[in-house]
């Protein structure tokens, strides 16, 4: 090969390499204009939970009402953190160390990993023995 073919080559690969990346860009802003163009401009709403008189202590159906709730939130989205699952829920993640632990205990959820990464997961109902 001549040398004036191998600048061609190198030129025409360049040109092609451009081209990609512009074509690349266009189409990456594209997708962040279609991200974005449906996207609300208004700050998130946070949801606030219920609040009770300092040392008032909660009713077992009130406990067992927001386990259910909690226990659907984890079955519609499983591997959640308790922050989505609380906002799901309409209580705070601390309102909900309660029910968790009874779901816990009664087989219905397990949780992956520690502090702020644990994840929900359900488990299968267990068919009782008869």
């Amino acid at each position: 090969m001549k040398t004036t073919d191998i600048e061609r080559l190198e030129q025409q690969i360049e040109h092609l390499i451009r081209e990609h990346l512009v074509e690349c860009t266009r189409r990456a802003m594209q997708a962040v204009e279609r991200g974005f163009s449906g996207a609300r401009h208004t700050a998130p709403r946070r949801v606030e939970a219920a609040r009770r008189a300092v040392g008032k202590r909660r009713s077992v159906a009130e406990i067992d009402a927001l386990a259910e709730r909690l226990a659907a939130a984890v079955c519609a989205k499983p591997g959640t953190t308790m922050v989505v699952l609380a906002s799901e829920v309409g209580a705070s993640a601390q309102d909900l160390e309660r029910p968790t632990q009874r779901l816990k205990k009664a087989g219905r959820i397990r949780t992956v990993g520690e502090r702020n990464a644990t994840r929900y997961f359900p488990l299968p109902l267990r068919k009782s023995a008869a």
